[in-house]
């Protein structure tokens, strides 16, 4: 991995983390369209934590909100506070991923990794968006989510974040329709979608760790930095543009560039 390909990287996770077209699809195909080896799980893992930052420092104020009322939302359970409300249905949808992650995570090993899965995975889930994004928008102002136990909707989000470890599902894609499914606005999903994959993304790059340091190749750690670093900037430009605009646009766009990206992957490989 030279520095032109981590670039190259960088910049495909920092745009398509955050639009609805898979992230992690795009960067397992990269290596077959660019005639490299594949860098692997944690290199990908990486440039998610790229984008995990620009979350943290785009959405750094409702995080500091949601960490500082944490502990009050576990300990005082019946408090009907609309921040203790959002900070139980992140938990609960967190616990409900990690769950069904566990759970899929030896198939997604064995096969999220196949072009041909991609390819199906990208048309699929860019078909479940488009039917999601017929719903009709909410007018609400604040987002339910702050309003009172979701468990439903929570847990739904949960469970489809979990299918995003099959590469060409996409996670804010997934997530955004399981939200839109259950009533939720564009950009409310698109919110609680955001902050949703930062324990996931997080927990996944600590699990790695060990394994990428023991197996001796750290030659390529700066590198490595420089995609996150480009990751990360990138994933700042999209999700200011994505929310700015995500109401006007629709995602419909989105299921139109799964569906030639699928068909043209498709092309390639057979």
């Amino acid at each position: 991995m030279d520095y032109l390909s981590a670039f190259v990287y960088g910049l495909i996770q920092g745009v398509t983390e955050f639009a609805p077209v898979s992230s992690s699809g795009h960067l397992a195909v990269l290596p077959y369209f660019m005639q490299i080896n594949d860098p692997g799980v944690f290199f990908d893992l990486m440039m998610h934590l790229g984008t995990a930052l620009a979350v943290m420092i785009y959405f750094r104020r409702d995080i500091f909100v949601l960490l500082a009322e944490l502990a009050p939302a576990l300990i005082n359970f019946k408090s009907d506070k609309p921040s203790h409300h959002y900070v139980r249905n992140l938990l609960f949808a967190t616990f409900v991923s990690v769950f069904f992650i566990l759970v899929l995570k030896d198939l997604a090993e064995d096969y999220g990794r196949n072009p041909l899965f991609i390819a199906f995975n990208l048309i699929f889930f860019g078909f479940i968006l488009y039917l999601s994004d017929s719903r009709a928008n909410s007018d609400e102002e604040v987002s339910p989510m702050y309003k009172k136990a979701q468990w439903l909707r929570a847990g739904l989000m949960g469970f489809a974040q979990s299918l995003a470890i099959f590469p060409g599902v996409s996670r804010s894609g997934i997530t955004i329709s399981a939200g839109r499914f259950k009533g939720l606005n564009r950009h409310h999903a698109s919110s609680f979608s955001f902050l949703l994959s930062l324990p996931i993304i997080l927990a996944g790059i600590v699990y790695k760790i060990p394994t990428y340091l023991a197996s001796g190749n750290t030659e390529n750690v700066a590198v490595l930095f420089f995609g996150v670093l480009i990751a990360f900037i990138f994933g700042i430009i999209t999700i200011h543009f994505f929310l700015k605009f995500i109401s006007k646009i629709g995602l419909k766009i989105f299921f139109i560039y799964r569906l030639a990206l699928g068909l043209i992957l498709l092309y390639f490989v057979n």
